[in-house]
């Protein structure tokens, strides 16, 4: 009982968006919309999706998901894998100073000014390489890779295999559960971020999805005329509020299902060692 009360707690505010994008603008601004719709309206998607530059916007978001998530798993493999090693010399050091990186960093200011000075300020490489890899997840993947049974390294030593062809034949077959899993997390965070998209990227052509829809809603926030026409009979602000909300997520709840049997393992990555 406990749990059918949390989870609905934690559901209901994601039903209350979708039911109130769809129903009469009306409605939701009187309190009417609690648990079902109360009527059927689009208006307010079509005001989302007449905007300028939403197509160029999805289309940046998605380049920036897809191709900053095969660099995020490409160099987290590439910093597990030689962590794991107990053949490493130095692997400790090593360790601790990417471990550190947790605790301590330059700020927001300092990381600025070095995107600049790398000319990268206005870039789709910015965006790309800004958080390129997460020290955590670099973590959690060389704990998965250390319950690998060593023996299955050492057969491959012996019959003359390399590092490369121990990672992509042995290591990587044997994660897909832990790749799935992080990949799902580097996903969604590049599909959700928009702090320094908003910050480095002065080319509208460039700004991903996020940046174009919290713009919106500062906007309709500060009743900026000029950019969101709303009649009260065919829209609130509200509604254009909760159907950018679902316009935003409606991509993560679609691509979930899919690899949503991957979570059940790729959920204790890290969590036993031995």
């Amino acid at each position: 009982m406990v749990m059918l009360i949390i989870c609905a707690v934690t559901l209901y505010p994601l039903w209350y968006v979708l039911i109130a994008s769809f129903s009469d603008p009306m409605a939701v601004s009187t309190g009417r919309v609690a648990l079902l719709p109360h009527g059927f309206e689009l208006a307010s998607f079509n005001k989302v999706f007449g905007m300028r530059n939403i197509w160029t916007s999805y289309g940046n978001t998605i380049f920036y998901s897809v191709v900053g998530t095969a660099i995020n798993m490409f160099l987290t493999v590439l910093g597990a894998y030689p962590l794991s090693r107990k053949r490493l010399r130095g692997r400790k050091m090593f360790a601790f100073a990417i471990l550190i990186t947790m605790w301590f960093n330059a700020g927001m200011m300092p990381a600025y000014l070095n995107f600049r000075s790398l000319g990268l300020y206005d870039t789709r490489w910015a965006i790309l390489l800004c958080g390129a890899v997460n020290t955590f997840n670099v973590i959690l993947m060389r704990t998965f890779f250390e319950n690998v049974p060593d023996s299955m390294e050492e057969s491959a030593l012996i019959d003359g295999a390399t590092d490369t062809s121990i990672l992509t034949r042995v290591y990587l077959p044997l994660s897909v559960p832990a790749l799935a899993t992080l990949t799902m997390y580097y996903f969604v965070g590049r599909w959700n971020s928009y702090f320094w998209s908003m910050v480095l990227l002065q080319d509208q052509s460039k700004v991903p999805l996020q940046v174009l829809l919290r713009r919106l809603i500062v906007q309709i926030k500060f009743n900026v005329n000029d950019t969101v026409d709303m009649s009260a009979s065919v829209m609130t602000e509200q509604t254009v509020v909760y159907a950018t909300i679902v316009v935003a997520v409606l991509p993560m709840l679609m691509l979930y299902p899919f690899i949503q049997r991957f979570f059940i393992k790729g959920i204790m990555v890290g969590a036993i060692k031995g």
